[in-house]
């Protein structure tokens, strides 16, 4: 099912200064080479192989979303899995959205649509994610999804920096959005 979304263009201040007009649904095969562009020019996301955004939009279609514009093209997307030893529980793994786009709704949307599309199909009671200290726009995007379903947000390590092979990646700390109720 593709939703088609209005949603005002924002800036810093969240004021409407125009609308645009995109849709959101499942991710095809076809989008694995722009998912990873996406990643690529995010800043700020691990990027990882291009094989794997194609497996990904293969594999895990159902739990992950993709923003479209006019003319089909993605502009935005969300990547997540259902936990296997907790299967009520959605792991986000990565979100982006192009910079020409962002500011915009688009990134809550898609959290909104997809949360919403696997609540239809799997008992899902809470939202998970990683984010890695000082991810301002992350951290206030999950805030903010937290607010609009009535739940609460707890935070705990994951992973500590050490645990990472490289030296230099931050720790990445797990943020659980829960209760939810769809």
């Amino acid at each position: 099912m593709t939703t088609a979304h209005t949603a005002p263009e924002r800036v810093r201040d969240e004021a409407p200064v125009s609308a645009r007009k995109w849709t959101i649904g499942r991710p095809r095969v076809g989008d694995g080479a722009q998912l990873w562009r996406l990643a690529r020019e995010s800043g700020g996301l691990d990027v990882n192989s291009s094989y794997s955004y194609l497996l990904w939009c293969r594999d895990f279609a159902e739990t992950s979303a993709v923003a479209r514009d006019a003319d089909g093209r993605p502009l935005g997307f969300v990547t997540g899995y259902l936990r296997p030893d907790a299967p009520g529980t959605l792991l986000v793994w990565q979100v982006a959205v192009d910079a020409a786009h962002r500011g915009r709704g688009i990134a809550g949307a898609l959290l909104d649509h997809l949360s919403e599309r696997v609540a239809g199909t799997y008992p899902l009671d809470a939202v998970e994610t990683t984010i890695t200290p000082g991810n301002l726009a992350s951290e206030r995007l999950f805030g903010a999804y937290a607010r609009r379903h009535g739940a609460r947000v707890s935070r705990t390590v994951l992973f500590p920096s050490a645990a990472f092979p490289a030296p230099g990646h931050e720790a990445e700390v797990l943020h659980r959005i829960a209760p939810l109720s769809f």
